[in-house]
């Protein structure tokens, strides 16, 4: 009897960063905003622009270039914040993150994913599930429970809660 290699197809959300297409699971991502009134908390960390009230929750919202040291998303008539669903020590908890532009959903099979590449023991790339390939331009796969730590999801949490 013959075996099938199987492939498994999944939906992404894509965003951009500058020229770079980046990806998340498409179950993680809540709603798309258009860029809103952002109310500034002090002494956060520069990459965490402020909170903005969804619907009577209060939901921190980062800058993703900051954190990825690509410089700061400006408001432009493109930029959007995604609501992001993460999960802390068995809790789940919302973040807005704050991108140039919104893609698409695309679907990718497991084959169209390369494994994400290996730079050095210097360079943390384990927030990168995978190069994801489409047409012909590459797609930077985000795990997006590792792109944080877990102090900076416990401050994000914090100031959520307050």
């Amino acid at each position: 009897m013959a075996t099938l290699d199987s492939v498994v197809t999944n939906q992404y959300f894509t965003f951009k960063l500058r020229e770079e297409i980046f990806a998340i699971e498409i179950v993680k991502v809540r709603e798309v905003l258009e860029f809103t009134q952002i109310t500034k908390v002090p002494q956060t960390p520069a990459m965490m622009k402020g909170v903005i009230n969804l619907r009577g929750s209060v939901i921190p919202v980062i800058d993703l270039k900051l954190k990825f040291n690509m410089g700061e998303v400006e408001n432009t008539i493109n930029t959007c914040i995604v609501i992001i669903e993460l999960e802390l020590d068995g809790e789940k908890m919302m973040i807005g993150a704050l991108v140039d532009a919104v893609k698409e959903v695309m679907d990718l099979d497991s084959n169209q994913i390369e494994p994400p590449p290996k730079i050095g023991t210097k360079l943390n790339t384990d927030f990168i599930k995978g190069m994801g390939k489409h047409e012909d331009q590459f797609i930077i796969i985000l795990d997006i429970e590792k792109v944080f730590s877990t102090e900076e999801i416990t401050l994000l949490q914090n100031e959520g809660d307050q």
